[in-house]
């Protein structure tokens, strides 16, 4: 026997082992994944992909028997510059598969449409790439599916009806695309936790039905969202979190939000109207109210709040006293009132705000106005012309 055929003899031989490790299309695939993707300057990633070797030792690849059930691709460490290259309709071959990330770098085209087939898939995050075309629709279907995560990405169209009705999906990332149309109805995604929206263009209105009372989080801010929510958001008892800002959402705000175990309420630059009158004293440590269309006067039960930006509103009459005690003893660390038409505030003109404190009470309808320390943005004029004050 030639050398030559002794040397393909012995690959061929070696390359049969290999297979015999790892199911023959899950090998496939990966050679074809391969193919498709490269690392971008300075990442090695691939580097122990050598297909003469058992690819289950692969960086990123992780099996059970002869299947591949984990495919993360890229280095996960921070600073890495990740993979370039398009995803591979190969993937939905991984039939086992339950876990797919793709790290941060320049991926770019669009997600296959053969991800549908993936019927074990649990976990998909294929975050900061430059992934466009539209979200599969077929994802729906894969009812297995707990996370989805395609945020920061160039996606386009609408989201799918389908993504609204996995039924063990409990969080959501389509943040920071280019995602259009209307927000599906998420009313039957009963194990649905996070709902991360937010830098779209989606826009008309929420039903009061269409989310889950199971949310716990949800941001929904800088799209171009109409329409009241107080009904809807009467029903999400659970949030710990909740964005609504820089939308054009109208009505009034609930009352019962203010009693919700919230942390971070965030509803500014939108055209809510209506008095605020939380029932009990509030516990969210940050609330921003401001650049709405609020009215009626300040309610003492939000002088807990430690972050409280009710400015560029139309709330009248005088500050309550409990702000003032709050404030001079440092409970209250941000307290932003500008641009409102309010008349007066109970505080002696030599009292001294903490240094961890900051109050702005600017363009009111205070005689004479109080000095406040306030934000650049806040402007120049400090006290609202009288004309406006007689309303």
């Amino acid at each position: 026997m030639d050398d030559v055929a002794f040397y393909s003899l012995f690959f061929m031989c070696l390359l049969q082992s290999v297979r015999g490790i790892l199911d023959p299309n899950d090998f496939l695939a990966l050679q074809s994944i391969r193919k498709s993707l490269h690392d971008v300057s300075g990442s090695n990633f691939f580097s122990s992909w050598d297909f003469t070797a058992d690819p289950c030792n692969f960086a990123g690849v992780f099996c059970s028997d002869d299947k591949v059930i984990s495919l993360n691709l890229g280095d996960p460490r921070a600073g890495s510059p990740g993979l370039t290259g398009k995803l591979d309709p190969s993937i939905s071959k991984l039939s086992a598969l339950a876990d797919f990330t793709v790290v941060p770098g320049r991926i770019y085209g669009p997600l296959p449409q053969s991800l549908s087939q993936l019927k074990n898939l649990r976990f998909l995050g294929v975050s900061r790439n430059f992934i466009s075309g539209t979200i599969p629709a077929g994802l729906g279907q894969l009812r297995n599916l707990r996370t989805i995560d395609l945020s920061y990405n160039q996606l386009s169209g609408e989201i799918p009806p389908s993504i609204g009705t996995m039924p063990e999906l409990s969080n959501l990332f389509l943040c920071h695309n280019r995602l259009s149309g209307s927000v599906p109805s998420f009313s039957s995604a009963y194990s649905l936790t996070r709902l991360e929206l937010k830098h779209n263009t989606l826009s008309g209105s929420l039903p009061p039905d269409s989310l889950p009372p199971s949310l716990h989080y949800l941001s929904l801010s800088w799209n171009r969202l109409t329409g009241p929510v107080d009904r809807l958001l009467t029903r999400l008892n659970r949030l710990n979190f909740l964005d609504l800002s820089l939308n054009q959402f109208t009505g009034p705000i609930p009352a019962q939000l203010f009693s919700f175990p919230l942390t971070n309420l965030q509803l500014q630059r939108n055209q809510f109207s209506g008095p605020v009158q939380p029932v009990n004293e509030v516990t969210i440590q940050t609330v921003d109210l401001s650049y709405n269309r609020l009215s009626g006067a300040v309610s003492p039960m939000l002088a807990s709040v430690q972050n409280l930006y009710l400015n560029n509103n139309a709330f009248t009459g005088q500050v309550p006293s409990s702000f003032v005690e709050r404030l001079l003893a440092a409970g209250i660390q941000i307290l932003y009132l500008q641009h409102n038409y309010l008349t007066g505030i109970a505080i002696n003109p030599t009292a001294e705000i903490p240094m961890s404190s900051t109050l702005c009470l600017q363009y009111n309808c205070m005689v004479p106005p109080v000095q406040t320390a306030c934000p650049f943005n806040a402007g120049k004029r400090k006290i609202r012309p009288a004309q406006q004050c007689n309303r």
